[in-house]
């Protein structure tokens, strides 16, 4: 990673606003990295997985995932209490930066996938399946989708088996199983503060 000059931009570039940007744009670049930048490497374990391959480094993705999509879950909602603050000019202010940032680290990421994965032949279904993710941390930040082309549906269907946890079971009373389990979660009320 260190010599990777791909690599070396996508941290230059989330270090960057963590060290000298404002809360909300912290927000937005920590949903982008958790949520975005780590799934090009993600695809492939789970490829694997999906055909019932490398079965245990996929399955410790696949938890990595999850644990990933609750930050990103819970940054969006704290970014999108923030945003509603702002002025509308403010609001479109912002926008254009994130969507700004968001185009910089997608061009990068791209040309990544393509000089590490293109000798396998998987790059747009890699592509693809970051737009998916990108869309998804748009959506957890309270943003329409931005790449039309990229729904569950569009996503290699291999790799969607290997993220889907239908078939996960779980020993509830050992606490042991082939996946760890969600909590429901339910909107917070200010009466949830009073003690």
């Amino acid at each position: 990673m260190n010599n990777d000059r791909r690599m070396q931009f996508k941290a230059k570039k989330i270090n960057e606003i963590y060290q000298n940007g404002t809360p909300m744009q912290v927000k937005v670049a920590s949903v982008f990295l958790e949520g975005i930048l780590y799934y090009s490497n993600f695809f492939i374990p789970l490829w694997y997985r999906g055909q019932n391959k490398l079965a245990n480094l996929a399955e410790l993705i696949k938890l990595v995932i999850r644990d990933e999509s609750v930050h990103g879950t819970y940054l969006g909602y704290k970014f999108r209490q923030d945003f509603n603050e702002l002025s509308i000019t403010e609001q479109e202010s912002f926008t254009n930066w994130m969507y700004s940032f968001l185009e910089e680290l997608l061009d990068n990421e791209f040309a990544y996938t393509e000089e590490v994965y293109s000798e396998i032949g998987l790059v747009e279904d890699i592509k693809t399946f970051v737009k998916y993710n990108a869309n998804k941390s748009l959506q957890n930040m309270g943003f329409d989708i931005y790449f039309k082309d990229a729904s569950a549906n569009d996503v290699n269907p291999i790799v969607m088996n290997g993220i889907s946890i239908e078939t996960a079971n779980h020993d509830f009373f050992s606490q042991v199983g082939a996946g760890y389990l969600m909590g429901e979660a339910e909107e917070m009320l200010d009466d949830d503060y009073i003690f």
